[in-house]
């Protein structure tokens, strides 16, 4: 697993699944059979081919007519034109080539339906590897008659091919004769080759059982005294055939029963489905049951015309988001599948939960041999060596997975008592991860009895149950898979091995099945073995606790589920024993009742991908309660968040964990490039899976869009601590579709645009398919003063006419730029504050012309940039303006209140980042015989920037929460405080972190330089630093004397 996800996640997300067709199923079926031991007096049994074994070419011929208009019956009546010297029949005794018979067939044909038929389409479909194909129930039941002593014989009228060969499209090895009509010249109902037939058997027509689905053939078989049965539907005549010859015909299934009451699934619309799925041969009814294991995601058996399939579906009920992700399963063993991992074949993942009322998947279903008890009793000591070394090369195969070439990159993902024994573990876990983790496919769940064994040879089959499966550190599942050593024989879910004497019954300890692993896989022993079997017992018992929590509401699918809650304790004590052994006993003498806290701290892990880059820790405190989580609640840490709020801050951590961090390098790459004016594909990606996980339009404040139409509903206060997460790379903000300048402009189209408006500019923008840039700025003049601007608007023949120089505008050098949101004047004789107006502006309008692109301390900013752009002439009608005339310093400043916060925020989110980077930095690195950590002037630094990355928090979350509760417009004090103190604060503390890092960093090798680039651009870009001050002196002056 990949552990350190697990202790980012606020949830244990898992539930325990037992194990996945869990049953033993051998007999021996070789050609030998030297006794008649059932069967009554019947010693053969005789088959047709056509409508028993295969597909009859009736039905066949009835939905090729169907799907191709022609005329119902057609085939049909023209196989018995003619009637004994007709050219089917004279096909089938071989008396004319398969030539000669189309081109009296397409004729007899023709003038039947009078429309010219294509029966050649018709023969090869009827003689296709598709249609063509033996009915599974039928070769089964063959295979069973077979064992048992029995003779079995084929009599088919059939007809040679093109090639010189018969049409028989069987395995001759499953019968001791066979008889066909184009060799012998006679076919059937003509007594001659029926008696032929016996003859070849040896057998008295009584002794011998006869199956066809044309009542004519069964007719005269019976006449000589054959024992018949009439074929209308395989699985029906095997039934019949079984209660005559007195034994069964179908492999009994083991560990299945009828479906609990509490997991039944509808049976007619799954019947519908299969059969939409499965095609032509879908005949005979549904045969369903449900095994007894799985505590997880119910699983079904299924057998359907032949078909034996297996069904794995999410439980009914409300889940958690990433539980029992049964698309997940699909998906990882259908790419297993592909790069050559044992699976079963899985067929089809069907999403829509109005079937059997939630997602499934199907499967093929796989005979072999489950192992349930790890002692293997009934084994010999060589042999039970054998099979744990397979399992053992099979664990390997699966961490040698490229997963990248298999396309699972993106794969990673997922009320009861307390135990003292896990709370410890919860804290003592964390605080001793590995320092390295290699990244490989983990199953999750790797043991013996999610196996499926050859029944003659010690080779695997397939892996079974992959709902744990991720993309983690691979060792995981070796210990995983060591967990029976140390747990006792008697254990009720997962037998052990604890008390037994492994070298007497040859199975390797645990030690030595761990150096067998790393010997494969050509890694050296790691040396905190204890602590992932701690782990591993932990996951456990974190899963129990889940199972026992469904098992009251009805919702496991394992009847023994309710036994998890007592578990429960014994494995995390046993989890506990391995962490005490391991060395670490901080927590060991931990009161049981005592609050677990946390200090107040900033961290960061390595550098390597799955780790976080900066995150804070606080204090826990209480669930918020329904006051606290509404509108107005100031709330300064993460944990205080409403409970949506903090679900939504979880899942986009564990994002930018995932995904965001790990791809910079290549965002980077893509930057400094020469197609860096093109938007890099990785983006787009990420953005079509941010999109997926519910984390796009986190933007629009409450106030904005009340009935979270276009958004999801965060106060300022809210979003304020997620846009600080989004702010630790410079990649996010777009990824999620939160930045600038898109925001603004989404939110100025939803506060002030016409339904037409919002319907050409707004969705689009919303769904991420354009972007936007807003024309404010002038060479000409200080345009941080909106009322300076000189561009014109006038009116002229229903039109606006636009002329003016702009510089910039961010955005409008993306090829996916759209819109130009433009602030001009219309009437420069109005009040100072009512001549700007604001209008929509398509960037395809003739007249705008880019003169360049900028750039900011050398950086374009690729592919957005910041360009320099003169507007001429530019005509768009009148309905581009937004309001209406005069209203544009009103919008201006309504657009750019929520502007501030998030700018404010992400240049926190710089800082945090910078922060943890300095502090790893400083750890790693010796100057002047010592290391940087331990200089004094470093020392101060880091603590000098933890004090004002804390004081500008502050000062921007009270700003967030006047926002939400007085407006926009009573915060301006605060808005203005914080754009004064945010830039000049991360300035502050990114150019110490530049320091630390030396000439490193000033490179493009890590963010430090591009962030402060922009925290110092931000002190003008949010109106210059001595606006800011002048504007809060002023009221200082105005409101407190």
């Amino acid at each position: 697993m990949c552990i350190r996800r697990l202790f980012r996640s606020s949830h244990l997300q898992w539930a325990w699944r037992a194990a996945f067709l869990k049953h033993s199923q051998c007999g021996h079926q070789g050609p030998w059979r030297w006794t008649h031991s059932g069967g009554g007096p019947y010693r053969a049994v005789i088959f047709d081919m056509g409508g028993v074994l295969i597909p009859s070419p009736g039905k066949v011929a009835a939905e090729w007519e169907a799907q191709n208009h022609i005329p119902s019956g057609t085939i049909l009546k023209a196989f018995i034109t003619g009637g004994e010297n007709g050219p089917w029949l004279k096909f089938m005794r071989g008396e004319i080539t398969k030539e000669d018979f189309l081109q009296e067939f397409r004729r007899i044909c023709s003038e039947i339906s009078n429309t010219s038929v294509p029966v050649d389409n018709f023969f090869s479909l009827l003689t296709s590897e598709q249609v063509a194909k033996q009915f599974p129930v039928m070769t089964e039941a063959i295979t069973q008659i077979r064992a048992k002593g029995l003779q079995t014989a084929v009599l088919s009228n059939n007809f040679y091919l093109s090639n010189g060969k018969s049409f028989l499209p069987l395995d001759r090895t499953q019968f001791d004769v066979v008889v066909e009509s184009c060799v012998e010249g006679v076919c059937k109902p003509d007594h001659r080759i029926y008696k032929l037939c016996l003859e070849r058997l040896g057998l008295q027509p009584s002794e011998s059982i006869f199956l066809d689905d044309l009542g004519q053939n069964v007719k005269a078989a019976a006449s000589l005294g054959m024992r018949t049965i009439k074929v209308n539907d395989p699985e029906a005549a095997v039934k019949e055939l079984e209660t005559l010859l007195g034994f069964t015909l179908r492999t009994v299934i083991p560990n299945t029963r009828p479906m609990r009451k509490t997991m039944e699934i509808p049976k007619d619309s799954l019947e519908k489905y299969l059969r939409d799925l499965l095609g032509t041969q879908t005949t005979g009814p549904l045969e369903l049951l449900q095994f007894d294991h799985g505590q997880s995601n119910p699983t079904y058996y299924i057998r359907l015309a032949g078909h034996q399939l297996v069904l794995r579906k999410k439980p009914p009920g409300t889940l958690l988001p990433s539980a029992h992700a049964v698309e997940r399963e699909f998906r990882i063993m259908r790419a297993l599948a592909s790069a050559g991992v044992p699976v079963p074949k899985v067929l089809d993942l069907c999403e829509d939960s109005r079937v059997i009322g939630t997602p499934f998947y199907l499967m093929e279903y796989c005979p072999g041999l489950i192992y349930k008890d790890p002692s293997l009793p009934g084994l010999e000591p060589s042999q039970r060596r054998a099979i744990y070394a397979a399992m053992n090369r099979v664990l390997c195969k699966i961490h040698s997975v490229d997963f990248k070439a298999a396309g699972l990159e993106d794969y990673g993902k997922h009320e009861t008592s307390t135990i003292p024994a896990m709370e410890r573990l919860i804290e003592w876990l964390p605080l001793h991860l590995p320092r390295q983790e290699k990244i490989t496919v983990v199953h999750g769940d790797f043991r013996l009895d999610n196996l499926l064994f050859h029944p003659e040879k010690t080779e695997v089959l397939a892996v079974f149950d992959w709902e744990l499966s991720t993309l983690g550190d691979p060792l995981s599942d070796v210990a995983y898979s060591c967990m029976a050593h140390y747990l006792p024989p008697s254990f009720p879910i997962l037998r052990g091995l604890r008390d037994c004497d492994l070298t007497q019954l040859g199975i390797p300890t645990a030690e030595e099945y761990f150096r067998m692993y790393c010997l494969h896989m050509g890694i050296p022993p790691t040396e905190n073995w204890n602590f992932y079997m701690a782990f591993s017992f932990f996951r456990v018992a974190a899963i129990l606790q889940g199972v026992y929590r469904r098992s009251l509401t009805g919702q496991a699918s394992s009847a023994t589920a309710e036994q998890s809650g007592k578990m429960t304790e014994f494995m995390s004590n046993l989890a506990w024993e391995f962490a005490v052994k391991e060395g670490f006993r901080i927590f060991k003498e931990m009161p049981a009742t005592k609050p677990l806290t946390r200090s107040y701290r900033t961290w960061a892990g390595p550098r390597s991908p799955p780790s976080t880059p900066g995150a804070r820790s606080y204090i826990p405190l209480p669930e918020p309660s329904s006051a606290h989580a509404s509108k107005g609640a100031l709330v300064i840490s993460p944990e205080g968040l409403s409970p949506p709020a903090r679900e939504l801050y979880e899942r986009l951590k564990q994002f930018m964990d995932q995904y965001v961090y790990p791809a910079e390098p290549e965002l980077r790459r893509h930057q400094a490039s020469a197609e860096r004016w093109t938007p890099a594909p990785l983006v787009e990606d990420l953005k079509e899976k941010a999109k997926a996980k519910g984390l796009w339009n986190l933007f629009l404040p409450l106030e904005t869009d009340p009935e979270r139409k276009y958004g999801a509903g965060l106060t300022n206060v809210e979003y304020a601590h997620l846009c600080e997460l989004m702010g630790m790379s410079l990649y996010a903000p777009e990824i999620f579709n939160c930045s600038a300048p898109d925001t603004g402009n989404m939110e100025l189209l939803v506060r002030y645009g016409t339904e037409e408006q919002k319907a050409r500019w707004l969705t689009p923008l919303l769904e991420g398919k354009a972007r936007s840039c807003f024309a404010m700025t002038e060479p000409q003049v200080a345009s941080s003063d909106a009322t300076n601007i000189e561009s014109s608007i006038r009116e002229e023949d229903g039109f606006y006419v636009i002329n003016g120089h702009k510089w910039w505008i961010s955005g409008i050098l993306d090829p996916r730029c759209q819109l130009c949101v433009f602030m001009g004047k219309t009437d420069p004789h109005a009040p100072r504050h009512r001549q700007q107006s604001v209008l929509l502006v398509p960037m395809d309008t003739p007249g705008i012309k880019v003169i360049r692109p900028l750039t900011v301390y050398g950086l374009d900013d690729a592919p957005g940039g910041h360009g320099e752009v003169l507007f001429e002439q530019v005509r768009v009608p009148k309905e581009s303006m937004v309001l209406g005339p005069g209203r544009g310093f009103e919008i201006a400043q309504g657009r750019l209140g929520p502007g501030r916060i998030h700018h404010c925020m992400r240049l926190i989110g710089h800082s945090e980042r910078a922060l943890a980077l300095m502090k790893a930095r400083v750890k790693s690195r010796v100057a002047f015989g010592k290391p940087l950590v331990e200089q004094g002037t470093v020392l101060a630094d880091i603590a000098q920037s933890r004090v004002e990355i804390e004081q500008a928090r502050l000062l921007v979350l009270k700003a967030a929460h006047l926002m939400d509760v007085v407006g926009n417009k009573a915060a301006a004090l605060d808005i203005a405080m914080i754009k004064m103190v945010a830039p000049s604060m991360a300035y502050r503390v990114i150019d110490r972190a530049v320091q630390a890092f030396g000439a490193a960093g000033l490179s493009g090798d890590y963010p430090l330089a591009q962030f402060f680039a922009w925290a110092r651009a931000l002190r003008f870009a949010d109106g210059p630093d001595e606006v800011h001050r002048a504007a809060v002196a002023k009221m200082e002056l105005k409101n407190r004397i």
